[in-house]
């Protein structure tokens, strides 16, 4: 695919993000794809293919959540099979705090699957709003 190819399924997706629905991100997927999330917290990592990007990371996010997480993208650059976005996140936890993050993602993309995904935020307040990753569970 090509760069504006690339750029365009991003935009489909986001725009799927900001009411709430994350399918597309997820059917979109590479089944071998790697989710890394910067920074020193305990959500912080790679996980390595789509079981462990949904077992591990996804699914205790959202059980932090009152309500399906919203993300809105702010611009797009495409490069290659690569696409930036900036973007905005919006969600309350269960325990009532906001959790509006504001990220920079790096998608690397190939045959129209995300294959590497890069995620920059405040850590600070994933862990003041979300907690410990191993306590998502309880």
């Amino acid at each position: 695919m090509s760069a504006v190819e690339n750029k365009q399924l991003l935009q489909a997706i986001f725009a799927e993000l900001s009411k709430g629905n994350s399918r597309p991100l997820v059917e979109s997927m590479a089944d071998e794809v790697c989710w890394t999330v910067a920074g020193s917290t305990a959500w912080s990592g790679t996980y390595r293919g789509k079981p462990a990007v949904l077992q591990e990371l996804l699914i205790p996010l959202g059980r932090r959540f009152a309500q399906p997480y919203r993300a809105t993208a702010e611009w797009f650059i495409a490069e290659g099979d690569t696409v930036a976005v900036e973007a905005r996140g919006e969600a309350t936890t269960r325990a009532g705090l906001a959790y509006n993050n504001h990220y920079c993602f790096l998608y690397r993309l190939a045959d129209g699957k995300l294959w590497e995904i890069t995620e920059y935020c405040d850590t600070a307040l994933i862990e003041a709003a979300l907690g410990r990753r191993e306590q998502a569970d309880t």
